[in-house]
């Protein structure tokens, strides 16, 4: 069997060098950008998902090579040119499996971990859920289907969380231009962990930001947009074991409680974050309407005096 290393164990070195140098930095140009309870409780997130990562990644293993053995329409060498289908493939997944992880809430309930930090660092990128990797494999399915080798998978899937870990930061005000118009950066992840109404369910993109702009979900950082950081109702809690589990806590609540019909009780599950049967609840585009309306007439009472 081909074996690739297992980069992310190999990375933690950088992760925690990096972390320091980024709390000297901000420090220095004073951005307030760490808290100590946020930072441990972020890295915390970070420790068990490595954990549990030994049990997850042998699922995802064991799935990739089951229908890699069985079900693949080729088989596609081992070769440069591979590893270059292979970024873009794996691009493509990522960003459907990221923007789906916002617009379907039993997705949305393990990633919501990584939105959680009202902070925004390098310590938010480890932030990382501790249930995600047992059931959101399934959006890279295709791959081992095509015919890309498991290891070639997981190989190309580490690089990506490894490219975005350095995209969690304040330091960096702006990339080149060209690097922009291309990659993810640290200004359009910025705005992707924004709870503002204009920047919420934007920028779902792992390493090219050309998926959002392709697809109709790029936002760009806004300097009159200042970027408020968390979700639009924080958990306030530093307790990881509520960070990992609470959105499934509630998800379950509101599924499984009170009278309710099959139908309903099904769609809590499928429906994005904010839905409510009873038509109460308001989701991502209802608050980016109304936040565009009231820019709208703020801006024409302006122009009136």
């Amino acid at each position: 069997m081909t074996e690739f290393p297992d980069i992310i164990l190999y990375a933690i070195p950088f992760f925690i060098v990096s972390m320091l140098l980024e709390l000297y930095i901000t420090i220095k140009e004073n951005i307030q950008t760490y808290e100590t309870k946020d930072a441990v409780s972020s890295i915390a997130m970070g420790l068990g998902n490595v954990f549990l990562g030994y049990f997850s990644k042998a699922l995802v293993l064991i799935s990739f090579f089951y229908v890699y053995e069985n079900f693949r329409l080729f088989t596609i060498p081992i070769v440069w040119w591979s590893f270059i289908l292979i970024f873009f493939a794996d691009d493509f997944a990522y960003y459907w499996f990221h923007r789906i992880s916002h617009e379907c809430r039993i997705f949305w309930a393990s990633h919501v971990v990584h939105h959680s930090s009202q902070h925004y660092n390098l310590s938010t990128a480890l932030r990382q859920t501790w249930s995600g990797g047992f059931y959101t494999f399934i959006f890279w399915l295709w791959l081992p289907i095509l015919g890309f080798h498991p290891g070639m998978i997981i190989l190309q899937m580490s690089i990506s969380l490894l490219y975005q870990f350095w995209i969690h930061t304040e330091a960096i005000h702006k990339m080149p231009s060209w690097f922009e118009a291309v990659m993810n950066t640290p200004s359009h992840h910025r705005v992707h962990h924004g709870s503002n109404p204009l920047y919420l369910d934007r920028n779902h993109a792992g390493i090219l930001i050309i998926w959002d702009k392709l697809f109709g979900t790029f936002q760009a950082e806004l300097k009159e947009e200042k970027v408020v950081y968390g979700l639009v109702s924080n958990i306030n809690t530093y307790n990881p074991v509520k960070i990992a589990f609470i959105e499934w806590i509630n998800l379950f609540k509101d599924a499984f409680s009170g009278k309710k019909s099959l139908k309903n009780r099904f769609l809590y599950l499928i429906k994005p974050p904010g839905w409510k049967h009873d038509g109460t609840g308001k989701l991502s585009g209802d608050l980016r309407a109304e936040w565009i309306k009231k820019s709208f007439q703020s801006q024409s009472q302006f122009s009136e005096k």
